[in-house]
């Protein structure tokens, strides 16, 4: 044990916590696709199990091979990754080849030969958030600079949420939530800040009211609209509208406080999305309340470590790209589990590592191999304080 441990860098915790939500996304997958398995592989359960676990076990590979890499080249390749991120979303958009249309929503491309769909907002969060904790690494003599400090960050990230916004709303506005944190914690002005947030709000603004005044320019307002009236009013909605809030709860009741019942969901049945959207529904309905709170507590104490890390590095673009992609990973988590106990509309929100996928997996490990290559960068001292922003000049 020894022996592999050596080759482990890192944050043991975060490498635990992976593990611990692998094995809890093979057992809650596995319970939730018998639906699935019998509309498309004759009631085949392993095929997604097997599926599922060979793509776990290639995302804890890339999850190594990133925490080998040293953090200082992420900031090198930042712009590229942004760079091509940003067609990929055009491709989606606009439904070029390879555009792919699931669940009613046009987030998906194809990719050639695998025949592997993924969506480009997963990468495009990435690209953006080591793009911003890169600029603002850099910048630091002149971040409360309005020209030289706060401008430039502006198209990035208008560019990358607007792009986003047309099919995944709740992603735009989780990215640009996660953008703001990076500035305030970078120590960007917050009267640039807020400047940034009232132009969003009237953005946003803008985009629901031409979505409601021409139809089909932004063929998601309808959806959004539907799902927060159905929040905000149930009693108003139509039984079809809050159908899955209803399957959900009736599956949060069933598993009563404490619950020990693996692969005995009956809501999954009923639930749409059972493996993905609304796989916390079957963490409480098969493990109970103690079950939930557990998978909550991974999820802080993967924040809690991420912050520690980001405490500890000395260096402004690891600390940074640590807190960004920690606070993406963890408020996404809390946006899909809020959605099953109704605190949130419906988003559409996966929960990282947990929920059934493919390349949406892959980089939830990428990302957290990023934040362990910073925890092995600051454990080996790789990272000379005395150069606070050397490795992105």
């Amino acid at each position: 044990m020894e022996e592999l441990l050596k080759y482990i860098k890192g944050d043991r915790a975060i490498w635990l916590i992976m593990l611990m939500l692998s094995v809890a996304s093979l057992l809650l997958v596995y319970s939730s696709i018998v639906t699935l398995a019998y509309r498309h592989h004759d009631g085949n359960t392993f095929y997604y199990l097997f599926r599922h676990g060979f793509i776990l076990i290639c995302g804890l590979g890339l999850m190594y091979f990133a925490h080998k890499i040293k953090f200082s080249y992420y900031s090198k390749i930042a712009q590229l990754a942004l760079l091509v991120s940003v067609p990929l979303l055009l491709l989606t958009m606009f439904k070029f080849t390879g555009g792919t249309n699931l669940n009613n929503a046009d987030r998906w491309l194809t990719i050639p030969i695998i025949n592997q769909t993924f969506q480009p907002s997963d990468l495009a969060k990435l690209a953006l958030i080591m793009y911003v904790a890169r600029f603002i690494a850099i910048k630091q003599d002149v971040i409360k600079d309005f020209r030289q400090g706060f401008l430039p960050l502006l198209l990035p990230i208008f560019v990358v949420c607007g792009l986003i916004l047309r099919a995944d709303l709740s992603t735009a506005l989780l990215l640009f939530v996660n953008c703001i944190i990076l500035m305030f914690i970078g120590r960007v002005s917050l009267k640039h800040i807020g400047l940034l947030m009232a132009t969003g709000v009237l953005v946003g603004g803008m985009i629901y009211g031409v979505g409601k005044a021409f139809p089909g320019s932004f063929p998601r307002i309808d959806t959004w609209s539907s799902r927060v009236d159905a929040f905000v009013s149930p009693s108003d909605a139509s039984m079809n509208q809050s159908y899955q809030v209803t399957q959900s709860k009736i599956a949060i009741a069933k598993g009563g406080i404490a619950r020990l019942a693996p692969g005995k969901s009956v809501q999954r049945n009923f639930l749409p999305h059972p493996y993905s959207d609304f796989i916390y529904s079957i963490v409480l309905e098969e493990y109970g309340l103690i079950g939930g709170i557990f998978m909550l507590l991974l999820y802080l104490v993967l924040l809690f470590r991420s912050i520690k890390i980001a405490a500890n590095c000395p260096r402004t673009f690891g600390a940074l790209l640590v807190i960004g992609i920690s606070f993406s990973l963890v408020f996404q988590a809390m946006i899909n589990m809020g959605v099953a106990v109704n605190l949130f509309p419906v988003t559409g929100q996966t929960l990282p590592m947990v929920s059934m996928g493919g390349t949406s997996i892959w980089f939830t490990c990428l990302a957290v191999g990023i934040i362990l290559s910073v925890s092995a960068g600051s454990e080996s001292n790789e990272i000379k304080p005395n150069r606070p922003l050397a490795h992105v000049s």
